[in-house]
C-alpha cells in the first residue's frame, strides 16, 4: 500500500494532534504513514509515489505558523517540479477572520504551483463550530479514503 506523508504546522498544538489522529487512522487502513516533525523538514521534498496530508493551523494575518515557516519557504524558493504527487490539505482556522485558513490556502495555492494535484477539495475547520478538529478530520478520512483507493486503481 501506498505512503502518506503528513506534515503539520502549529502554535498551539491543535494541529499537530490532529496530524498524529490522522496518521494513527491511516495506518489502521493500511497505508504506510511518515509523520513529519517541523524539525525533520529541512530538505525533505515529497516523493511523487508517496501522497502528502498538510495540516496546517493559521496565526496572525493568515499567515503560516513559525514551525513549518521553513519549510514552506524551501519549497516556494527551491521550486521542484511535483507534477505526479497527490496532496491535500486539513486547514484549521478560525471564520471570525477574514483570514480564516489562511496558510492553508498559502499551501495549497504553492503545492499547485509546484505542479502537484489535489487528491480531495481543501478541507477547513472552523475553530468556532468545533473544539476538536481531529474529529472532524477524521471524518473526512473516508473523502480521502476514497479518493486515494480510485487514484490507485
Amino acid at each position: 500500500m501506498a505512503n502518506v506523508n503528513l506534515v503539520f504546522g502549529t502554535v498551539y498544538g491543535s494541529a499537530q494532534f490532529t496530524a498524529e489522529t490522522l496518521a494513527k487512522k491511516i495506518t489502521g487502513m493500511g497505508f504506510t504513514t511518515t509523520l513529519k516533525q517541523p524539525d525533520e523538514l529541512a530538505g525533505f521534498i515529497p516523493a511523487e509515489s508517496d501522497y502528502l496530508i498538510v495540516v496546517c493551523s493559521t496565526t496572525g494575518q493568515g499567515d503560516l505558523p513559525e514551525d513549518i515557516q521553513p519549510w514552506f519557504t524551501q519549497m516556494k524558493s527551491a521550486a521542484p517540479y511535483l507534477p505526479k504527487l497527490k496532496y491535500s490539505i486539513v486547514g484549521l482556522g478560525d471564520s471570525s477572520y477574514d483570514t480564516f485558513c489562511g496558510a492553508a490556502k498559502q499551501f495549497d495555492e504553492l503545492l499547485n504551483e509546484l505542479g502537484a494535484q489535489a487528491l480531495t477539495p481543501r478541507l477547513e475547520i472552523d475553530a468556532t463550530e468545533t473544539m476538536e478538529p481531529e474529529l472532524d478530520a477524521v471524518e473526512w478520512l473516508t473523502t480521502w479514503q476514497a479518493a486515494a483507493n480510485a487514484d490507485m486503481l
